[in-house]
């Protein structure tokens, strides 16, 4: 299993750009639950359908996750809570938009699929949990929730701009991202 204190690539980018801005007595805890707070509000703007006022904050929401992430790496404030309840947040957050519009718009099944597996890995990760172990999330997990981020970021953009192409594309960055979830998931069961 790969150390979950071991940088990604990523948070050495967000170190030098976005981390300086976020004063240091902020914590990645608190991130994570500005995520969960926030997360009602970007569904809320998919629902009503003002896809341009929701793309801008869907990503706001989603750059969260890997802010959180890379904040308790490179500043070395990993804790139980976070590991447990920042990859929650993730699904919540993904999972709800998935359910309010990719089922609708793209494909009943894929989003079904990918809801399915988010609900078998918070799942896994609460028997573990149980059991004494929390698991970081793995790089199949964060390759995952990229693919979905831009999935459902391609969908409102075909939405708001009537782009029928994208939806198209949207579908496969999708299916693209169930793949790795099922590859994370496998890789946990190990």
């Amino acid at each position: 299993m790969r150390d979950p204190r071991k940088p990604y690539p990523t948070d050495y980018l967000l170190k030098y750009t976005i981390l300086p801005l976020i004063p240091q007595w902020v914590t990645p805890n608190q991130v994570t639950v500005l995520r969960i707070v926030l997360t009602p509000l970007a569904i809320w703007l998919i629902v009503v359908e003002n896809y341009r006022v929701a793309i801008p904050f869907f990503l706001f929401v989603a750059l969260t996750d890997a802010i959180d992430g890379a904040m308790a790496r490179m500043r070395n404030q990993i804790t139980e809570w976070g590991t447990m309840w920042d990859p929650i947040a993730d699904k919540l957050f993904i999972g709800l938009a998935v359910f309010v519009i990719v089922l609708e718009h793209v494909n009943i099944f894929l989003g079904l699929l990918l809801l399915l597996v988010e609900l078998i890995a918070v799942i896994g990760g609460y028997w573990r949990f149980r059991g004494g172990k929390v698991y970081p999330a793995n790089v199949w997990g964060k390759i995952k929730m990229v693919l979905e981020v831009l999935g459902v970021t391609t969908l409102l953009v075909a939405l708001a701009f009537q782009i029928n192409l994208l939806v198209q594309l949207s579908f496969g960055t999708l299916a693209l991202a169930l793949v790795f979830a099922v590859m994370s998931l496998v890789t946990h069961t190990r």
